[in-house]
């Protein structure tokens, strides 16, 4: 399988492209000119298209003849980022590709999700600050959703919870809908999230399909599985 990781360098990236590397698969990285370097350490196992990921033609390059298309969501600034990189995927991944998109919880498919009143307000004082500060705008990320639910291709938008570090717990559980007891716990070591991603390549069950995940050795999971 060939498969492209957009967003290779940051921490989820690189974890991506270390799953991907160990079930075989032929990865090209993208990622900004000025981040290349974080990947060496993958230099001569993987190819890697520098330059913005919304930039169209740098996506277009880069996806040719994959697989696959593993994309890191990222709001940063208020440039419509986020949209652009998903609408670049949208619009030159080959047709049939497994495409799968990373974001946050507060991301929702079909409004039946249920929000804590705290998730929710520091979802707003996060947004409203980060947009004021022109470093980051959760509409965008939004508004990237939104295309991808839209669209026709095999899709599947994978929403994490909080992030920690630390050594893989294994492929984390899923539900379709924030609120469910089962995610109660909301952490996720970030190595589990890419491992879910790199999963979902192969997992036709996830195609239109927008998994929230936890943790599989979390409390609340734990506690729906009896232990096991």
């Amino acid at each position: 399988m060939k498969v492209c990781i957009v967003g290779a360098s940051g921490k989820l990236g690189q974890y991506m492209v270390r799953h991907a590397l160990e079930r075989g698969y032929d990865v090209i990285g993208v990622c900004r000119e000025q981040s290349v370097a974080k990947l060496d350490h993958f230099k001569g196992r993987i190819a890697v298209v520098p330059g913005a990921t919304n930039d169209r033609e740098v996506i277009e390059r880069a996806v040719a003849g994959c697989d696959g298309v593993l994309t890191v969501l990222v709001p940063w600034g208020v440039q419509q980022y986020s949209t652009g990189t998903a609408q670049a995927v949208l619009d030159y991944a080959p047709p049939g590709a497994r495409l799968v998109f990373s974001c946050g919880w507060h991301i929702t498919r079909d409004g039946r999700d249920v929000y804590p009143w705290t998730f929710k307000a520091l979802v707003a004082v996060f947004g409203r600050l980060a947009k004021l500060a022109r470093f980051a705008d959760l509409d965008d990320q939004v508004e990237a959703c939104r295309r991808i639910f839209a669209s026709d291709t095999r899709w599947t938008v994978v929403r994490g919870s909080d992030l920690e570090e630390g050594e893989s717990q294994g492929l984390p559980a899923w539900s379709r809908h924030v609120g469910d007891p089962i995610l109660a716990s909301n952490r996720t070591r970030r190595v589990d999230f890419a491992l879910f991603m790199v999963a979902a390549l192969e997992n036709d069950a996830l195609v239109r399909e927008a998994p929230a995940i936890v943790g599989c050795n979390t409390p609340s999971v734990l506690a729906h599985t009896g232990g096991n």
